[in-house]
């Protein structure tokens, strides 16, 4: 099929008296990678959390391969193959990496049960994930957690995977190891939305771009145009790339 996966029309979110999203419109490419930028507090998020019905949206509608998921709850979202992976990452600290990678495959009862060509995928993606399976997760570093709940997002095959500042905080190594696997996933038909402020991580992945402020996309278009248009970049963030 042609056309976005995933699209989010006059959006708007509230947590308790205050109002977030201000009427998002944005369109998520089937079968490619979306930057989603923005200052700190422009919305990004909350955008997220919205579209996986951890909030729910006060008006608009979030439509997921032609199917309208508004009033969808989270368990409901999953089921259709979308996965999130947090800024905290969401790691289960006192189970092993092994427990935490079973939690996720909902097919699987053991691990010996988990598909094993995807997991010597996953392996080959982030080798720390199989060195350290029997450990602790929460004995992990900050790059070997974020390793890991991505590799738990992708345990089962997903229509779209939906990660929030996956590199914060990484070793250029690490920013390397999580492009890679990004690339991947894109090349075998994965559609991707990602929040980032490493802004060379964004460029050197992004398909298209949506920019965020005070609760709207304020800016539409490819990442690469993007990315060589220094006015652009200072007006909507204040940077340029």
């Amino acid at each position: 099929m042609s056309g976005p996966l995933l699209t989010l029309a006059g959006v708007h979110t509230h947590i308790g008296a205050y109002h977030i999203l201000h009427g998002v419109d944005m369109a998520v490419p089937r079968g490619q990678l979306t930057m989603l930028l923005g200052r700190n507090g422009a919305g990004k998020t909350t955008t997220l959390r919205t579209i996986m019905g951890l909030w729910r949206a006060s008006a608009g509608m979030v439509t997921f391969d032609g199917q309208d998921i508004t009033q969808f709850a989270t368990p409901q979202i999953a089921r259709l193959k979308v996965a999130y992976v947090p800024e905290n990452m969401g790691i289960f600290a006192d189970l092993t990496v092994k427990e935490n990678m079973l939690l996720a495959a909902t097919k699987a009862s053991h691990a010996r049960d988990i598909d094993g060509q995807r997991l010597n995928w996953i392996f080959g993606l982030f080798p720390a994930v199989e060195k350290f399976w029997d450990y602790p997760a929460g004995k992990l570093s900050g790059g070997q957690k974020q390793m890991l709940a991505v590799a738990r997002a992708i345990v089962e095959p997903r229509e779209l995977l939906i990660v929030d500042e996956p590199s914060k905080g990484l070793a250029p190594s690490i920013i390397n190891n999580m492009i890679d696997a990004f690339s991947q996933l894109k090349a075998g038909g994965v559609t991707i939305l990602l929040v980032e402020q490493n802004i060379n991580f964004a460029k050197r992945l992004g398909d298209h771009v949506a920019v965020m402020d005070n609760g709207r996309v304020v800016h539409r278009g490819s990442m690469a145009a993007f990315a060589e248009d220094d006015a652009l970049q200072q007006s909507l963030m204040g940077l340029t790339l």
